[in-house]
């Protein structure tokens, strides 16, 4: 335990560099706080996808990129040693996040041009309820390199290493016309 609370502090001390470097934005919702999501806009680069609203994602496609605040959440958690649990209280503050996912899209000066959301994750249970799609990557060196960068959160916000082999990379897209489906609620509306 000592250990990962010395990783976390060294990680939350690098970690609003690599924010600056990253290009990454805050999804606020002004007073009231933030989601769990950093985001930016990225040129997909992968395999042609149409997902099931019949929205296709092609290569150089304009999609706004989420990361989890994986510091926020591991220091958040980091107490509750139940998988399961804490698994349950992740969900549920993605799908608090969504609503101020969809806002920021919407008020977004390239909101026209950018097709959907896109995120690339091993934690995928779960992530249909909320809407998303998955698909695995193709590249093998990409996938790689993609794990390697996932171990020190998997070994920071998990009780067992063994399971690490058995989650797949997936890619989770979420269309732009899904996403205000399920998540917009237009202030005007009020």
């Amino acid at each position: 335990m000592i250990l990962r609370q010395t990783i976390l502090w060294i990680w939350k001390l690098i970690d609003p560099f690599f924010f600056l470097c990253s290009r990454l934005h805050y999804v606020n919702n002004g007073s009231k706080g933030q989601s769990i999501f950093r985001v930016r806009i990225t040129k997909y680069k992968g395999d042609n996808f149409t997902l099931s609203d019949g929205t296709c994602i092609n290569r150089n496609d304009l999609l706004l990129k989420i990361h989890f605040h994986n510091v926020r959440l591991i220091n958040d958690h980091l107490k509750i040693k139940n998988d399961l649990i804490r698994a349950r209280l992740i969900y549920k503050l993605v799908l608090g996040s969504m609503p101020l996912l969809a806002v920021y899209l919407k008020e977004h000066p390239e909101e026209v041009k950018i097709k959907g959301v896109i995120g690339i994750t091993t934690i995928n249970k779960g992530v249909r309820s909320l809407g998303f799609e998955c698909y695995p990557p193709s590249n093998r060196l990409y996938i790689y390199f993609k794990k390697i960068g996932q171990l020190p959160i998997f070994l920071l916000s998990s009780s067992s290493f063994k399971n690490f082999h058995k989650n797949q990379l997936t890619y989770l897209f979420l269309s732009k016309r899904k996403l205000y489906d399920i998540y917009w609620q237009n202030p005007a509306s009020k």
